[in-house]
């Protein structure tokens, strides 16, 4: 782990040195490195804690509790601690979760990294806009990251620059990824075993997956990560101090710098903060609504927003499904749903293809008996006389392929802020978006070669989805970070181009999305961001210290 020197003093700085807003994959790495580095540390949270015993996996109703208790979806889920969304002008609805954890508590722990050419793109295909950080300028804090996470996998992968042993072997792939596994090296095609931040094996009081199945709705063994589990708990003894079911409501600002912010407690008294440093990380729609609503005499258009970039460039990853149904039984239900193998063989450019960039093949395993029924992955079962027979032909004999595809940025995709009010009577968010062409055309070829591929598993009927539309569970790009803050909200260390003391430190930092899932990257960012904050800070007691050693010299 990289030192991190620590702070002797901090007694010229006021009571907080770091305010965090939200306490997911990104809130909490930054509370950590913070509180680690000696920094006095307070995050505030709109959720509360959630109990990994809790999770309805344990009881009969789980696949219910799915539909609606536990729906990705805020605006179905309609949980105290949610607000609600407008994606009336959106095909894909939104997927995120408010709790310490965030939407780590709810999600399959699929935990890919973004690869070189992510960050690159106008540099290697000319479109987008480079990042102004690089892979490896991020490659420490992968390390750092899957350590305290756990992660489950296989080095080697020939698709990635080489990289350290995984703490835990691949979980089984399962029947269905094998059969597609050898479809995929008679096609000639790479693949890989995922990295998964579910752990294969003991880690401190974390239990060894038992391929239970449903992650998406928390896991009681602890054995998938979720950073209520994997940071908070170093967090807080490091010195971090959390509050719950606090809803920050503005972030006070003058021209150059913020203050501090305004919040509700869970009995909706307002409350304020102050601090020496904000840093957000409330996810790409969250982060993007705050500064809106933190609009001022200075900042008219919403807080940060010189650039006028704050809430555009909404990227998704736009997904496609294809499932293969078997005759072969599979025990397709078997193990966690989103973690097997997965390929990047149409990942880069091929400009043969008629677009930019590309995709991820992602297995995932078969419904249960109720998402079965319903059509989940495939389609309805019939009612009637033959309703157990054709439920029997599809029940646990799918395998399912997820094109994941690049979505490149648009100023006209992005949150704004709705006429609609929460129950706190202010505006929520709006979300406008659309597919682009280029990625339309990624789906197409996707769908098209990963037919293909289930036709040489075996797969005797094949089902696709041309587009998922619950699946807006990947926010990003609404404050981009640029050298140039023209074109940008934050700079190369996630700090605002227009006030001095404010962070950003999530998904909504993203220049370009790849094709993949980002929570290992925007962790890694927001370790990076923690390290270029604790050297800021050490700055004024440098100062102070040598002015001291220079008093005491003279006299």
């Amino acid at each position: 782990m990289k030192k991190v020197r620590l702070l002797s003093t901090l007694t010229f700085m006021p009571e907080i040195d770091f305010l965090v807003i939200g306490a997911g994959a990104a809130g909490a790495a930054v509370s950590w490195r913070l509180a680690l580095g000696g920094a006095k540390v307070v995050c505030l949270e709109q959720g509360g804690w959630v109990l990994p015993e809790s999770s309805p996996s344990l009881t009969s109703s789980w696949e219910q509790a799915r539909q609606r208790s536990h729906n990705p979806n805020p605006n179905v889920r309609m949980n105290k601690w949610d607000y609600p969304i407008d994606a009336a002008d959106t095909p894909i609805q939104p997927s995120l979760y408010n709790a310490v954890g965030g939407s780590t508590i709810h999600w399959g722990a699929h935990f890919p990294r973004m690869k070189p050419s992510d960050f690159r793109v106008f540099s290697q295909d000319g479109v987008a806009l480079d990042w102004p950080i690089s892979y490896f300028e991020l490659a420490e804090y992968f390390e750092i990251n899957d350590q305290m996470m756990g992660v489950s996998g296989l080095a080697g992968d020939p698709a990635y620059p080489p990289r350290g042993a995984r703490e835990f072997p691949p979980l089984p792939i399962g029947l269905g990824a094998k059969k597609i596994s050898e479809a995929y090296e008679r096609l000639g095609y790479h693949w890989w075993p995922v990295d998964s931040a579910i752990i294969n094996g003991q880690k401190g009081t974390r239990k060894s997956c038992n391929n239970c199945g449903p992650c998406d709705l928390g896991c009681p063994r602890g054995a998938r990560a979720s950073v209520d589990l994997a940071y908070w708990p170093e967090a807080i003894a490091a010195g971090a101090k959390l509050i719950t079911e606090a809803t920050v409501t503005n972030i006070i600002s003058d021209k150059n710098e913020v203050s501090g912010v305004i919040y509700r407690d869970a009995d909706g008294q307002q409350h304020q903060l102050g601090a020496r440093n904000v840093v957000l990380a409330g996810n790409g729609i969250g982060t993007a609504r705050l500064l809106l609503l933190s609009a001022n005499e200075h900042y008219e258009s919403g807080l940060a927003n010189n650039s006028d970039q704050v809430g555009r460039n909404l990227m998704h990853h736009p997904t496609g499904l294809v499932t293969g149904i078997f005759d072969e039984y599979l025990d397709g239900f078997k193990g966690p749903f989103a973690v097997s193998i997965y390929s990047q063989e149409f990942y880069e450019t091929d400009t043969t293809r008629g677009f930019v960039r590309g995709y991820q093949a992602q297995t995932i395993r078969s419904d249960g008996p109720l998402g079965t029924a319903s059509g989940g992955y495939t389609k309805p079962v019939k009612w009637g006389r033959n309703h157990h027979e054709d439920f029997y032909q599809q029940f646990g004999k799918t395998a399912s392929i997820t094109v994941t595809t690049e979505d490149l940025p648009s100023p006209d995709n992005r949150v704004t802020l709705s006429s609609q009010l929460d129950r706190n009577g202010f505006k929520i968010p709006k979300l406008t978006y659309q597919v682009d062409e280029n990625a339309k055309k990624i789906l197409d070829f996707g769908i098209e070669k990963n037919t293909n591929v289930l036709m040489e598993a075996g797969a005797r009927e094949i089902i696709t989805v041309p587009l998922v539309g619950s699946a807006g569970f990947h926010l990003m790009g609404t404050a981009r970070m640029g050298d140039d803050p023209s074109n940008s909200v934050v700079d190369a260390v996630c700090r605002s181009h227009d006030l001095s003391n404010l962070w950003i430190v999530d998904g909504s930092v993203f220049v370009t999305a790849g094709a993949l899932n980002p929570t290992s990257t925007i962790q890694a960012i927001a370790l990076r961001a923690a390290d270029a904050m604790l050297e800021r800070a050490l700055l004024p007691a440098m100062d102070e210290n040598s002015a001291l050693a220079r008093q005491q010299e003279g006299s």
